[in-house]
């Protein structure tokens, strides 16, 4: 059946999420306006009318994830680190134009990160992540609380393109996507709907 649906929550504002900085290990929390963006972001979900609540909810253990599902009205069912951000290793923390200044022309996408995760690992820990949760798709939606590099991965996975084919989605901070099939080939149905 095609109308049980993925929806992936990008979690709300931090300092850092704001000022651009990669944050990946770094366990930070919503600032006051990542609050109100969970907030509102529950109330967009709300008037997805989705006729049944999930059937499970996972969040990365990241507190800001945490508190976007806590703030959103969603029950998380567990917490993984199979949903937590992609590990930017000596990057954490840093802009991509203080990366730039080091190494030009770098991208997350494109290039090497030292002593973290490339493109392929966050492809592989997004594969498992689909694996998992399509026999719950089966009985009805499934809702993904997590970070945006990754949940990019996972939208270019859920599609059958190369991990790296995250860079063409955008994925703000709260916003939901909605991944689903249209006789049964996989689709995006809402792309970075705002909070």
């Amino acid at each position: 059946m095609d109308q049980h649906a993925l929806l992936l929550l990008r979690h709300g504002q931090t300092e850092w999420s704001a000022a651009g900085r990669h944050t990946g290990r770094t366990d930070l929390p919503l600032t006051a306006v990542g609050e109100r963006q969970a907030h509102a972001s529950g109330r967009t979900y709300a008037l997805m009318d989705r006729d049944t609540p999930p059937v499970l909810v996972l969040s990365s253990p990241r507190r800001r994830a945490l508190r976007t599902a806590e703030l959103a009205g969603l029950a998380v069912d567990e917490a993984t680190e199979d949903l937590a951000e992609w590990d930017y290793g000596d990057y954490e923390g840093r802009t991509t134009d203080e990366i730039r200044q080091e190494v030009p022309g770098w991208t997350i996408w494109s290039h090497p990160v030292p002593h973290g995760e490339s493109v392929a690992q966050v492809g592989s820990r997004a594969d498992k992540v689909l694996e998992r949760i399509r026999p719950a798709l089966a009985d009805g939606d499934v809702v993904l609380v997590g970070h945006g590099h990754f949940s990019r991965v996972l939208i270019a996975r859920w599609l059958g393109l190369e991990a790296s084919g995250g860079v063409h989605f955008k994925f703000d901070p709260a916003s939901i996507t909605v991944l689903g099939h249209e006789r049964g080939e996989p689709q995006i149905l809402h792309l970075n709907v705002p909070a």
